[in-house]
């Protein structure tokens, strides 16, 4: 073994490609929990272990040289594989008992998700729930989390999971502006303001239908949260598309139109394939696939449509 190599650690291929994803020094300290001192001190031992160059300072950022790209794919590699072997690991507990990391969104947890996660707790005290709340998906294959409950129509391929309901999404007001004015003038109501989530939701079937049938003047208030737009259009700023089961059970809103179909969203439980017979993800997706299953008519919107129905 020469000299380079057994200076060489784990923890040096995790710093060389910290330093290529963030391309900057700072920024690969800050994901690493370390210094940018301690960074840039590693980076020349380790260069000068391996008497190469590892990267190339450009006024983009550092670039790897191609010594140091393929210190970076061995890197991948290696976390790819221990990743791998923790997730395995974790497939073979024999009790259903520690920490469950769940990942999820703000909509979802506060009008949804909470009663839910506290009866689990409740019935399964050996298990511990990490909720990590974001719009943005987490990586249950690098085990960001071991299961993710999102509203989507296309759940990644390399998931598992169960689909409990579809979340009914209708176009709603506030109660006081809408008092007394049914049956709705439906032209009318292109005129009146809008609400929506903004540019960065345009995965959303609303955002979209918004962007295509409502003039963009009338579009007077925008944000990037389902709970702020529902209490926007309950101030009333003006109508907007919301869940229906956020504002059926705000009293202060009213329904203007039944749900539409085309802007509901499959409501998904989701896991790692290797984690699916873990004993706590096991009984997790059993729990919320049945606790879930029991509020579907409120998820999909029928609650307030039968009523109106009759």
């Amino acid at each position: 073994m020469t000299p380079a190599a057994k200076a060489l650690a784990w923890d040096d291929f995790k710093l060389i490609k910290a330093i290529a994803e963030e391309r900057a020094l700072p920024a690969a300290a800050q994901a690493l929990g370390i210094n940018h001192s301690t960074v840039f001190r590693r980076l020349g031992q380790i260069e000068e272990a391996l008497g190469v160059k590892l990267f190339e300072r450009h006024r983009s950022g550092y670039v790897a040289t191609p010594a140091g790209e393929e210190m970076v794919q061995l890197a991948g590699r290696v976390d790819e594989d221990i990743t791998a072997f923790t997730r395995k690991l974790a497939g073979q507990e024999i009790k259903p008992a520690g920490e469950l990391r769940v990942a999820t969104n703000d909509t979802l947890l506060v009008d949804l998700l909470t009663p839910l996660f506290a009866k689990f707790l409740g019935q399964c005290p050996d298990i511990r729930l990490d909720v990590l709340v974001g719009n943005r998906a987490a990586n249950l294959s690098k085990r960001d989390a071991d299961v993710a409950i999102r509203a989507t129509d296309n759940p990644p391929e390399t998931l598992v999971g169960r689909k409990p309901a579809r979340i009914a999404w209708a176009l709603y007001g506030r109660a006081a502006d809408f008092a007394g004015t049914l049956p709705l003038d439906e032209d009318a109501l292109w005129e009146r303001p809008w609400v929506s989530l903004g540019e960065q939701f345009t995965m959303m079937s609303a955002v979209r239908y918004i962007a295509r049938h409502v003039a963009p003047e009338r579009v007077v208030y925008k944000l990037n949260t389902v709970l702020g737009l529902a209490e926007a259009v309950e101030a009333g700023i003006g109508i907007g598309f919301l869940p229906c089961f956020i504002a059926d059970v705000r009293p202060g809103l009213t329904r203007l139109a039944p749900p539409a179909q085309q802007l509901s969203a499959d409501l998904w439980l989701l896991t790692h394939p290797d984690l699916r017979h873990t004993p706590r993800v096991r009984l997790f997706m059993d729990f919320m696939a049945t606790e879930l299953g029991r509020v579907k008519p409120q998820i999909e919107g029928q609650r307030i449509s039968a009523t109106a129905a009759d």
